[in-house]
């Protein structure tokens, strides 16, 4: 698990945004007056919680300075947003190469007959996959997926490992988790991008087979927020010295091989680890390849969640821990840069076991429906239900679309899919929570009650609950929702900022901004005349599509007026606009709505009729979500709602408060950390090699429920 920062200089929270990095701050301070003064972060937390020092201003430069600033490569997203739909981008719906699609499917069919003899039930009831479990995925070659052949690995496309995701995490979740966060921002990705042909050689064969590997940007204070991490990297001769404590470390407790993040000091060149030719080494965050068996790393703690019980996610240690100068991914200061990059297309794991889930909740909710019979019909005859199931229909067919869209985007490697990939994490993440909300809610108390107690009693035992729970956590993970609208906001209004940016800058020269002006003008008079008129506009446009041919001149025609909208709203706000995070937010929702229509377009335009009718379905129900964020860019509560947190965290509706017992006062709200060694015994897992005998050794108890998450 890693929440991993977005931000840019211009787009930062704003005075107490509900991100996982402000959300769990200490009580704020406030200017004089309640209603209207600002929330003000404290600055003035322990020096080893990274945070002395760092403003607002360094936390957003150090996260513009990872960003990805150019465009090599043409972007659907990119273009939408300012308001030109491309469809020649994604039209013909791509096709994966005939020959490596036929190996990735003997996999995948033995994949399926393995995970269906995983007992789903056992590892929630235990906290716990089974070592045989984990040792069957090696022997088949599951943590191997994404790596190439001539390293041991199947070399699978994106299309096909999420598919695969999605068929484990079936079996419980916590697998796909397992084999996402080993493969999509664990080791493999990240040398695959970066990393030289000896770090492949080393280590990409060990994972292949099966050892696991971890990520580790978390810190106790750090999450949406890289710029205040505490976690150092000291040159010393022939490598550095690691110091920090890392927390929500997905397969922390099993990695053997882990991806650190740590602060490396800026140094000259008569500095240990100075470069005399270039006159001393840049520093800053840094990613190093970590041996999880080394002198001074301690796996302190297992963490519990509300769901995926079955994760191996921990606090970790590391006391003077001597990493090699090779182990460098790429070079110093690279490190945020590396982990923005690999989460391009390792994010497209995590929206594969969202469509998993929908898909699952469909099953489920179409078998209940026909069954249970109420007021003399079944409940698919009632039209409060059916609407409940036509949304699962139809939006599970919307989001494979865009998934399996974006993967085999990602495969040709013809576009840039940063935007694409971001707004299917987004997307994902909050669909598949509602359409398991809504099973819940058509399975009734039988939705509530778990499958153990279902089961108990005679009945199919369906995990309706648990599929909630383990669902809500993609709302937070590799980006919350909050985050991820401020990300793609950021990129969807890149090309406005990087003709007018010095405009809106407070510290630029009145030379610069000049100079700006004059570019502004020139771009702006060649681009506002485009968002007048187009083809959405024409009534046989794009006959092509057929049935669907509606749908696509609506997705045009609401990219321009979405462009014109943003355009507004730089020329009224100018800088502030990096504040109107209720207006970014819904900016990026329009946008996930058209691209989700788009991909469902381009899918079903030669498909079945079956599939015709849920490409009309998913696209008449997504209009209606863009109508709904259109109205509420200007009509909203927005400005309201920020006066009414800064007079809530300001006390002065505290008396809502009473009448029930308070919360917990013991305790920090985020613990700091101290360097020095481990107080705290080690509580890794040691999985036996492949090939050995399974382990007979009883499984631990699991961690306590009330655990903190």
């Amino acid at each position: 698990m890693t929440t991993m920062d977005q931000r840019s200089a211009q787009f930062g929270p704003d005075g107490g945004e509900p991100s996982e990095a402000t959300a769990q701050q200490p009580p704020a301070r406030t200017d004089p007056d309640p209603a209207t003064g600002p929330v003000t972060a404290r600055t003035d937390r322990s020096p080893t919680d990274g945070s002395a020092g760092v403003d607002e201003r360094q936390a957003r430069q150090t996260a513009e300075a990872a960003r990805e600033t150019e465009w090599r490569k043409p972007s659907f997203g990119k273009e939408l947003y300012l308001g030109r739909l491309r469809m020649d981008l994604i039209d013909p719906w791509p096709a994966p190469d005939p020959a490596r699609a036929a190996k990735a499917e003997e996999f995948l069919a033995r994949l399926s007959e393995f995970a269906a003899g995983i007992d789903g039930a056992r590892i929630e009831r235990e906290a716990r996959i089974p070592d045989e479990v984990i040792r069957g995925l090696a022997e088949l070659g599951a943590f191997g997926m994404k790596i190439d052949e001539k390293y041991g690995g199947l070399g699978l496309s994106n299309l096909h490992y999420c598919r695969a995701l999605a068929l484990v995490g079936s079996a419980n979740p916590a697998i796909g988790a397992l084999l996402s966060a080993h493969q999509s921002i664990g080791v493999p990705q990240p040398l695959k991008l970066f990393g030289d042909d000896e770090q492949k050689r080393r280590f990409l064969p060990r994972l292949a087979a099966g050892e696991v590997s971890a990520f580790l940007l978390t810190e106790s204070d750090v999450g949406s927020d890289p710029a205040r991490l505490s976690t150092t990297a000291t040159p010393v001769e022939g490598g550095y010295r690691l110091n920090g404590v890392k927390l929500w470390a997905t397969n922390g407790t099993l990695a053997t091989l882990l991806v650190v993040m740590a602060q490396v000091p800026a140094r000259g060149p008569d500095q240990q680890g100075g470069d005399r030719q270039s006159g001393g080494h840049r520093g800053g965050i840094t990613a190093f390849v970590v041996e999880a068996d080394s002198p001074g790393v301690t796996v302190e703690r297992r963490n519990a969640f509300m769901g995926l019980r079955g994760l191996e996610n921990s606090v970790t240690r590391f006391h003077d821990v001597f990493v090699p100068t090779e182990n460098v991914i790429a070079r110093e200061g690279q490190g945020l840069k590396i982990a923005l990059t690999t989460l391009n297309t390792g994010r497209l794991s995590l929206p594969a076991m969202c469509v998993g889930a929908g898909k699952w909740c469909l099953a489920v909710a179409r078998q209940w429906a026909a069954e249970r019979v109420q007021w003399g019909l079944p409940v698919a005859r009632h039209e409060a239900v059916a609407k409940k199931i036509a949304f699962i229909a139809a939006t599970t067919y919307g989001l494979e679309s865009m998934l399996e869209l974006a993967c085999m985007l990602a495969d040709d490697d013809r576009n840039d899919i940063r935007i694409e990939a971001a707004l299917i994490k987004l997307y994902g993440s909050e669909m598949s929570w509602q359409m398991a909300d809504e099973l819940i809610q058509i399975r009734g108390g039988r939705g509530y009650e778990t499958a153990d107690s279902l089961a108990a009693r005679g009945e199919r035992p369906i995990a309706a609950e648990q599929m909630l729970r383990d669902l809500r956590i993609n709302r937070i993970f590799e980006g919350s929702t909050e985050i991820m609208h401020l990300f793609i906001a950021r990129e969807a209004v890149d090309a406005h900022l990087s003709v007018a940016g010095d405009i809106i800058d407070p510290d630029a020269s009145l030379g610069r901004k000049a100079r700006a002006g004059a570019r502004a003008g020139g771009f702006y008079a060649r681009w506002l005349p485009t968002l007048v008129v187009g083809k959405g506009q024409a009534p046989g446009a794009f006959a092509e599509y057929g049935a669907l041919a509606p749908h696509v001149r609506y997705v045009e025609r609401a990219s321009r007026k979405l462009a014109r909208e943003t355009f507004y709203a730089m020329a009224r706000w100018q800088g502030k606009l990096e504040r109107k995070q209720g207006f970014l937010g819904r900016v990026v929702d329009i946008g996930a709505e058209l691209f989700a229509m788009s991909a469902t377009c381009v899918r079903a335009r030669s498909a079945s009729d079956a599939e015709l009718e849920l490409a009309d379905l998913f696209c008449r129900q997504a209009r209606q979500r863009a109508e709904a964020l259109f109205a509420a860019l200007w009509d909203n509560t927005d400005a309201l709602d920020t006066v009414a947190a800064a007079r809530v965290v300001a006390g002065r509706y505290a008396f809502l408060e009473d009448g029930v017992l308070p919360p917990p006062a013991d305790g920090e709200w985020v613990t700091g950390w101290h360097p020095g060694p481990s107080t705290e015994q080690d509580v890794r897992r040691r999985l036996a090699p492949v090939g050995s005998p399974v382990s007979d050794l009883p499984a631990p108890d699991p961690p306590a429920s009330d655990s903190p998450a």
